[in-house]
């Protein structure tokens, strides 16, 4: 999920390998007669999804838990056959996809689609929504105590190269490819770069902050920022919505960030296949994106219940309101092979874990 379980880093602009769409479904299928297992994060969706789902589809749903992507993408790649729909993040299912383990998506049993802001069809890892339907969708910034940080952070470089009041009072995410970020948009790299100079040049610029943090925190930061005991943090934008002290803000660095994307995605080898499309067409229809969005405060992809949610709840969580076209000129993490070694060696020897 955004919050950190979205795990693989990312690469080239394009998707890879999307399947030519052949739609040979069954869009009368007597879906009572399926059964589908899906696998999503703990907390993820709301409690009655199952019974609300079977009672106005008439299929049949079982619900499954993964820890992190790479676990499900791990369950899936080594050949489980019981799985139906799985949610990842968007790089892990353009390299699912990649693989040939994912069904093209079938608009004509999702029709929700047409709910989606436009923007979601543009996304770098899936272009056109061939092989997977976000769920949510955000950025990332810096989340920073207003009444601790003397002038609010505008840049990168806030993090980087802290002033001497916040010095030792800033955390920065462990995990790739948030742990590139900072240093990558302020030198003015992709977030995705595969390029061995810059890489090193982000490594250098990694190391050479490191000695003025606080630490690297991917799970306490908020409460650390709750409690003052930071000043600033690289965060999730979801994430600062969970600050119970007021005086926590999020702000998007003028350098830019990233974009990212939980999805849902149909494994070729389910047998339900009609089924699973018409879960995913039920977790991106109005009751459950405003679920997710009330329950969670991630972004809708939903472009209705996004307005919605920016006049509900965008005066208490600002970045809830953030318009889509402004996520969208952010750049999609995408996958990106086997550069995703040197991004583990880099946080390894940056962070010393």
């Amino acid at each position: 999920m955004v919050t950190g379980c979205t795990g693989t880093a990312s690469d080239s602009s394009t998707s890879k390998g999307s399947p030519t769409p052949t739609y040979t479904l069954n869009a009368k299928a007597n879906l009572s007669k399926q059964s589908i297992v899906v696998s999503n994060w703990a907390n993820y969706m709301a409690p009655d999804t199952a019974a609300d789902f079977t009672k106005k589809t008439k299929a049949k749903i079982s619900i499954v838990k993964h820890a992190t992507n790479q676990e499900v993408v791990e369950t899936i790649t080594e050949g489980d056959k019981n799985l139906d729909v799985a949610f990842v993040s968007g790089p892990d299912a353009q390299q699912l996809n990649a693989a040939g383990l994912l069904e093209p998506i079938d608009p004509r049993l999702i029709p929700n689609l047409s709910k989606l802001s436009p923007e979601t069809r543009t996304l770098a890892f899936d272009p056109g929504n061939t092989f997977s339907v976000p769920y949510s969708w955000g950025t990332t910034g810096i989340c920073y105590r207003e009444d601790l940080v003397g002038q609010a952070p505008t840049s990168w470089s806030d993090v980087l190269a802290p002033s001497d009041s916040n010095a030792k009072k800033v955390l920065m995410l462990s995990t790739q490819p948030w742990l590139n970020l900072p240093a990558a948009k302020s030198l003015g790299f992709s977030v995705n770069t595969t390029d061995a100079g810059e890489l090193k040049e982000i490594e250098a610029q990694l190391l050479k902050t490191k000695p003025q943090l606080l630490g690297f925190d991917d799970t306490t930061f908020i409460d650390r920022l709750d409690s003052g005991a930071a000043h600033m943090a690289v965060s999730w934008d979801g994430w600062c919505n969970y600050a119970t002290n007021k005086q926590v803000k999020f702000v998007l660095p003028k350098e830019g960030s990233n974009l990212q994307a939980d999805t849902m995605v149909v494994l070729k080898a389910s047998k339900n296949k009609e089924a699973a499309m018409a879960f995913i067409n039920f977790m991106i229809d109005d009751p459950a994106q405003t679920w997710m969005t009330d329950n969670i405060l991630y972004k809708s992809p939903n472009k209705r219940v996004a307005e919605a949610a920016a006049t509900s709840l965008g005066k208490d969580f600002p970045n809830i309101a953030m318009p889509a076209a402004e996520l969208a000129a952010q750049e999609a993490f995408v996958d990106i092979g086997a550069s995703a070694q040197t991004y583990a060696q880099i946080a390894r020897r940056v962070t010393g874990r």
